[in-house]
């Protein structure tokens, strides 16, 4: 009898400390349903509380019309390089309508 008693007190001690450590930490599966319950709650308070807004410096229609500006300006810059550099033309003449009237007359074959 002596050790039966022993027995039971050595599997009330055991079943005590599993219940502890159930208590304590709870189950394995417990602990990742609550991990994620938890991860879930703070998602959603992240997505209620943070709005993100986007503020542009310069507009999208003040970029568009400052690219076409600076298409313009680089255009023109190579055409004066080219024409009065390269071309050995005056350099004033490349923005002149008799120049490219001439021009497309010697692509047309006409000159």
């Amino acid at each position: 009898m002596n050790e039966e008693n022993k027995q039971d007190v050595v599997a009330k001690n055991v079943e005590a400390t599993q219940e502890k450590q159930k208590s304590k930490f709870g189950s394995r599966i417990e602990r990742l349903k609550l991990k994620k319950k938890k991860r879930d709650e703070k998602q959603e308070s992240n997505e209620k509380n943070v709005r993100w807004v986007q503020i542009r410096l310069i507009p999208i229609w003040l970029r568009i019309i400052l690219v076409l500006l600076l298409l313009v300006v680089v255009a023109s810059i190579g055409l004066y390089m080219g024409y009065s550099v390269i071309g050995d033309g005056a350099p004033g003449d490349v923005f002149k309508k008799a120049t490219w009237t001439h021009i497309t007359d010697i692509i047309k074959g006409i000159e």
